[in-house]
């Protein structure tokens, strides 16, 4: 099923996204949350030219299918849709969830979309982080190791 079929079977539909690059136990816990929220969950995932403008040329680390494919076998996801822009605006506006979630790392006036859901009664989110889990600080910690091995 997707959201369309969601939406018309009448099921809340929950939005969230990101690069999800190196799925750790902060990801899961975003998206046990975001799922908590609403019926069905859309997870948007940037695409490999997207990360790589977001994150650097040395990112993804895993390209956008295997990402894909490891959030679809989480079972809080229902959807994995691909973007390519720098942001989920289109998709959001497309979609137009009934809740839109994203880390607590984000103030609720730099979350992308949050005027939209809000301004036709849509609810946005700020889900709690579980402290000491970054794919950044992962991807960092591993190029030090490997640079201390050289």
């Amino acid at each position: 099923m997707d959201w369309q079929e969601a939406r018309k079977r009448g099921l809340s539909i929950v939005f969230t996204n990101g690069c999800f690059d190196l799925i750790h136990p902060g990801h899961v816990a975003l998206l046990e949350q975001a799922k908590g929220e609403g019926d069905f969950l859309v997870v948007g995932l940037n695409s490999d030219a997207s990360v790589r403008r977001l994150k650097g040329p040395s990112r993804p680390i895993m390209d956008q299918r295997a990402r894909r494919t490891v959030l679809e076998a989480i079972r809080y996801v229902d959807q994995v849709i691909i973007f390519d822009e720098d942001t989920p605006l289109r998709l959001i506006e497309e979609i137009r969830p009934d809740v839109l979630v994203k880390g607590a790392e984000y103030e609720e006036e730099e979350i992308v979309g949050a005027e939209l859901v809000r301004s036709y009664g849509g609810r946005v989110v700020r889900a709690e982080m579980v402290r000491g889990f970054s794919t950044s600080a992962i991807v960092s910690y591993l190029r030090e190791l490997s640079r201390a091995e050289e």
